[in-house]
């Protein structure tokens, strides 16, 4: 089991786009599945490949109460997506202690491969239909707290900073004992 340390908002590393996977190999596969330990242990729901600074089109997902229904998305695309909208509050690995509610279609219909390349297609809605759009905006280089106001993403900003300061701080402290 290797943990993967997930990028913190406002890095930088979180704003560039995932390009599309094209070998489904070995590597791809312990990709996949450090990014499950690191998201089963963070805990999360979902965790995008660009939150662990690899910027590659890789999505797990589980949202089962079990913690046993691992969902991987390879190369996804919405291929449709309800009229109706629906708030979810949304909380996000990167976004540490922080959630709010965000507006989003409430089904969606999604094209994605599976770890050997082959593609098929799935209906979500409810919690499942919101993982999904909002681990997919990460690999399109967008965090939840940009649909947020400029005030609430700079309050946000300015506190992870703050905390990242002190971490940091504490940290110093430790190792020079």
């Amino acid at each position: 089991m290797a943990l993967l340390p997930i990028l913190r908002y406002p890095d930088p590393r979180l704003h560039k786009i995932a390009r599309p996977v094209s070998a489904f190999d070995e590597r791809l596969k312990k990709l996949v599945e450090d990014m499950a330990d690191t998201m089963y242990d963070a805990p999360g729901i979902g965790l995008a490949a660009t939150q662990v600074d690899v910027h590659e089109q890789v999505i797990v997902i589980d949202v089962s109460e079990t913690r046993d229904q691992l969902q991987v998305l390879i190369n996804p695309e919405i291929v449709w997506a309800s009229d109706d909208l629906q708030v979810y509050e949304e909380g996000c690995l990167s976004v540490p202690g922080i959630y709010d509610g965000v507006e989003r279609p409430s089904r969606v219909r999604v094209r994605s491969a599976d770890l050997l390349g082959k593609t098929h297609e799935f209906d979500a809605e409810g919690l499942m239909a919101v993982c999904v759009q909002h681990e997919m905006d990460h690999l399109k280089g967008k965090v939840f707290v940009e649909y947020l106001s400029p005030l609430k993403r700079n309050r946000i900003k300015t506190k992870l900073q703050k905390e990242e300061r002190e971490l940091r701080r504490d940290k110093q402290a430790l190792d020079a004992r």
